[in-house]
């Protein structure tokens, strides 16, 4: 670099830093400086992060952030042209806005810079949206991020729907100190942050104090309290983790830095949706859950052993970065490490140098999002091709090897390395469960999952929840889950001692109602609401309204999404406020009118009150909103069955089959039906159909006693 071009460069790192910050009146947070201010002393960390993702969260347009063709560009997507323009410096978006009409939007910001960036628009005061247009960096071209999606204007994935507002499923994570100002009686928002993208302070915490303790050069530091980098597994979980996780918040106000994960937020476990049933990732889930998962978390590995933090790259190219552990040589810091070398073709089996040499090839495959996004696994699993196609899941094997078969890819895994332990990866218990198996023997082979404590904790919590009450657990068992280490173990525990009875199951739980992390007190809270309990204790009473009163408290700071009203209902009906829960799924069909499972609420709680005719209107609504929806065409068949309409109910699951082709339920209430009907032959068959697609699905004794009678 040439003379002063050091100081020339800091100098405009220092200028752009300057231009995001801008504490809103009513700041969030106090103690906030910006980076700006950090960059002074850290100057060499201020310039990584200068090009890094986090720099690039979000921006400001202009002509050094914008990097999409706005020269009246176009691109049409089914029959909507969307057109890119700018104007005075400034950039429009013309599209179809939530009437159904063409409408021109100004960019407000930019999101993002690799491989693709995208943008939002302002379509009412205060409420930014995300387009689901998206220019692809390195092809040079606009392209749609869900060319196959069918969502018209007031469907709640449409880009102006509730699931694509910006304050509410992605803008803590991309600004900082963000308060997302949400008011639900109006449905307005008042966002307000202190920087706009992700600054020092979004992972290190409001630098007042520490500027001061810089400035004096004297006492103590206030960031030790803070610690981050190896050997602080646990800090940088909570620093890295609410971001780069799929988790619910519960406030609208983004927790300071380092605030401890299950007090400020509720994980996602391991669900068929988000995972596959042998743990690997599925839908777009940012990495923890996964590495979770792993042996690297169970042996203390953290992020900044593998990344470097402030420009957000890696510590080292290639391969080098898992050969620092794993080397013959070994690591001191991790010394159950088995002592190998594995950079060889005698572990990997493949051609040196290759793509298929990689470590990341074998342990941690890609999966792409957005269309053109891939994001690593984080699970470091070893290759298990049967495990993998049991699970209906990816192979990396098969997927290099398109012409061999999983047995193939099994028998070469095992002639290199036949004593291979994979224990802690096996995921059989929950292969089986996930593919419609509810016997005995698989309920306790989960059970004895979860009870074993050298597993995974998020493993054995989601196992914990799929068992819901239909577990084997004792009295004995449930008391040791509740008292686990981990708070995803107790969190989920809380809601699977539904077979045991109230007082002995009441008595288990009001310990949690005071436990250290708020995920676990408001879980405890919702169950012993769900058990019919109206008031406990004077001792215990007041722990148990506050756990109700934080739920109620998290699920309205995210008011502005439908799926939270679903589950202030669910608690209105165990506690059977009848009116308030019928409010609530209301609202979650106001806010998402495809939202089945809150139009199918609506018509059980209609027909509960003895209703029948506001339950086929609830049932009829949701399907104006779905046609195709298999569930609301069941649920539309069983009335008809309860109304002993039997050719009608049987005609709506006809239409349910088609809907949906592979859903055992669908079947088994067609043979049911059927036999309602008297029809042997076709409730066989169709019964035989449910068992192909579900083999260890158990049918309704009645079902099974009237396709056994004799003919």
């Amino acid at each position: 670099m040439p003379k002063h071009g050091w100081r020339l460069f800091l100098a405009a790192v220092l200028c752009v830093l300057s231009a995001t910050f801008a504490v809103a009146e009513d700041a969030p947070h106090a103690g906030f400086v910006g980076s700006a201010s950090c960059a002074e002393c850290h100057a060499a960390e201020a310039t990584a992060w200068a090009g890094s993702d986090h720099a690039w969260a979000l921006k400001a347009p202009d002509a050094s952030s914008v990097l999409g063709d706005f020269n009246d560009a176009s691109i049409t997507n089914k029959t909507v042209t969307t057109r890119f323009t700018t104007k005075d410096g400034k950039y429009f978006v013309e599209t179809e806005g939530a009437d159904g009409k063409p409408a021109t939007f100004e960019v407000r910001y930019t999101v993002g810079h690799r491989p693709l960036q995208q943008y939002l628009v302002e379509t009412e005061k205060g409420r930014l949206q995300v387009l689901d247009l998206a220019w692809d960096v390195a092809q040079k071209k606009w392209f749609h991020l869900y060319p196959d999606q069918d969502a018209p204007p007031g469907d709640g994935l449409h880009w102006t729907g509730s699931y694509k507002n910006w304050q509410a499923r992605c803008a803590t994570c991309h600004q900082t100190g963000f308060d997302k100002g949400f008011d639900f009686p109006t449905r307005t928002y008042k966002s307000h942050w202190t920087e706009l993208t992700v600054g020092c302070e979004a992972c290190h915490g409001p630098g007042e104090a520490h500027n001061a303790w810089a400035k004096a050069q004297s006492g103590e530091d206030p960031y030790k309290t803070l610690p981050l980098g190896p050997g602080h597994q646990a800090q940088e979980l909570d620093v890295c983790g609410p971001c780069h996780s799929r988790r619910e918040a519960f406030s609208q106000l983004q927790p300071k830095a380092g605030a401890p994960f299950h007090e400020n937020y509720a994980l996602a476990l391991l669900t068929p949706d988000l995972y596959f049933p042998d743990g690997q990732q599925r839908d777009e889930v940012f990495i923890l859950g996964s590495f979770l998962q792993s042996k690297m978390k169970a042996k203390g590995v953290t992020c900044s052993n593998c990344h470097e933090p402030h420009g957000g790259g890696l510590v080292a190219e290639g391969n080098a970065v898992c050969t620092q552990c794993h080397n013959p040589a070994g690591n001191d810091k991790f010394p159950s490490l088995r002592k190998a070398e594995f950079d060889s073709r005698e572990h990997h089996h493949h051609q040196p140098g290759s793509d298929a040499a990689k470590c990341v090839s074998c342990h941690m495959p890609e999966r792409s999002y957005m269309l053109i996004d891939p994001r690593r696994d984080h699970f470091f699993r070893r290759p298990d091709p049967l495990q993998s196609k049991a699970a209906g899941a990816p192979d990396v094997c098969t997927g290099c090897h398109a012409d061999k078969t999983a047995e193939w890819a099994a028998g070469q895994i095992a002639s290199w390395k036949p004593a291979g332990e994979k224990n802690w990866q096996d995921r059989s218990a929950f292969i089986a469960f996930n593919s419609g198996d509810r016997t005995e023997k698989t309920l306790a082979d989960l059970t004895r999952y979860v009870l074993d404590t050298e597993h995974p904790a998020v493993v054995r919590a989601t196992a914990l929840s799929a068992l819901g009450g239909g577990g084997t657990l004792s009295a004995s068992d449930a008391g040791q889950l509740l008292k686990d280490a981990d708070p995803l173990v107790r969190a989920a525990a809380t809601g699977a001692l539904r077979q045991i009875a109230i007082q002995d199951r009441i008595a288990l739980l009001m310990p949690l109602l005071t436990d250290p992390s708020r995920s676990v007190r408001q879980r405890t809270a919702v169950e012993i609401a769900g058990a019919g309990v109206a008031m406990l204790p004077a001792a215990d009473d007041a722990a148990y309204r506050q756990g109700l009163q934080d739920f109620m408290d998290a699920h309205m700071a995210n008011a502005d999404m439908p799926e939270s009203h679903v589950a202030i209902g669910g608690l209105a009906l165990s506690r059977r406020q009848w009116d308030e829960a019928q409010k609530a799924f209301t609202t979650a069909t106001e806010l998402d009118p495809q939202m089945a499972s809150a139009w199918l609420v609506l018509a059980q709680l209609a027909e509960a009150r003895g209703n029948p005719q506001g339950a086929e209107a609830a049932l009829a609504s949701g399907l104006a909103a779905s046609p195709h929806n298999a569930d609301i065409l069941l649920a539309r068949g069983d009335m008809a069955a309860r109304q002993q309409k039997f050719d009608n109910a049987l005609d709506w699951y006809r239409r349910a089959q088609a809907a949906d082709p592979k859903r055992p339920d669908v079947w088994v209430a067609s043979a049911i039906g059927y036999a309602l009907k008297g029809d042997r032959v076709a409730a066989a068959a169709a019964a035989g159909r449910a068992r192909e697609l579900a083999p260890g699905m158990a049918l309704p004794p009645e079902l099974e006693q009237f396709l056994a009678q004799p003919q």
